[in-house]
């Protein structure tokens, strides 16, 4: 062939390509997630089918969230929002009103069990039901069908990527429970910042002391801290752990205060950028049983 006719065809090629690529970005379905830990899920059930968007980003802190004009943009080209719900997100209903969303509002956590537990003489719902992976399957299965709802010539493909993925949420489940069923029953207990573990205590046999509450809204008063470190130093609880989305100079602080040793960084609220070492769900479940066990076995 000679070059000249090469060159043509090469470029006739390439151009066939980029059509074809313009037109399966131009076939996703557009739809939003609230938080990134979502987001993940949403994007293991759509696969190459949907093109989501994401509000409260990695490391980023869903309870606090201030919405932006891009946001309103994002939200108003979407076809579903997915949310967690249980009142994780206070600011939601301003961004849709803002945005004129007129598509369908998905809870994720629909048909979840709600843990409730009392803050200041009140009755509130914790809303990281996320942290038990069978309530993440909970989550699939909404997600699954809601994709499948608004598109379904997906059907097949989001049936197809909901099995694969329920299929290693229950490998992981298998994981955390043997890891946690090796540590003696007294080093199962351990401090976070905020009260964002419930779930995956009460499935795991694990128990989390936190100073704040279930919001990281919320601040721990004097006395709230001055108890904790009481129970630190009665029940001898061996490590105190960061997150990823509050501020570390608390439990610095429990931490000096008692001797008990900083065990790491778990991941609650959002995941880390995609490079870090919780950039899944499945991968947060991974990294948080692992940073656990290394401390507290040890």
């Amino acid at each position: 062939m000679h070059r000249r006719s090469f060159l043509v065809a090469a470029a006739a090629f390439a151009a066939m390509l980029g059509a074809s690529a313009g037109a399966q970005a131009a076939d996703q379905m557009k739809v939003s997630a609230s938080f990134s830990i979502l987001g993940d899920m949403v994007k293991e059930v759509g696969g190459d089918r949907v093109e989501v968007f994401t509000f409260v980003g990695p490391n980023g802190d869903a309870h606090v969230y201030e919405p932006t004009p891009a946001d309103a943009k994002e939200l108003s080209e979407s076809k579903i929002l997915f949310i967690n719900g249980l009142g994780l997100e206070g600011w939601m209903t301003r961004l849709e009103k803002s945005s004129g969303f007129k598509g369908a509002v998905v809870t994720a956590s629909k048909g979840v069990a709600p843990r409730e537990m009392v803050e200041d003489e009140k009755t509130v719902t914790d809303p990281h039901a996320w942290q038990s992976l069978a309530n993440g399957e909970i989550y699939v299965a909404n997600i699954r069908d809601a994709l499948m709802a608004a598109d379904p010539n997906g059907k097949a493909a989001y049936e197809a990527n909901a099995k694969k993925f329920l299929d290693r949420i229950a490998t992981m489940e298998t994981t955390v429970k043997e890891a946690i069923a090796k540590l003696p029953p007294e080093r199962r207990k351990i401090i976070t910042t905020h009260d964002a573990f419930g779930y995956f205590g009460a499935a795991y046999g694990m128990e989390f002391i936190a100073p704040e509450g279930v919001s990281t809204e919320s601040e721990a008063s004097a006395k709230d801290v001055a108890k904790i470190i009481r129970q630190i130093k009665a029940e001898k609880v061996p490590a105190v752990f960061l997150e990823n989305v509050t501020d570390s100079r608390l439990l610095g602080q429990i931490a000096k205060e008692t001797g008990a040793k900083i065990g790491g960084t778990l991941y609650s609220d959002a995941l880390s950028p995609p490079d870090g070492p919780a950039g899944t769900y499945l991968d947060m479940f991974r990294n948080n049983v692992e940073t656990m066990s290394e401390a507290l076995s040890s």
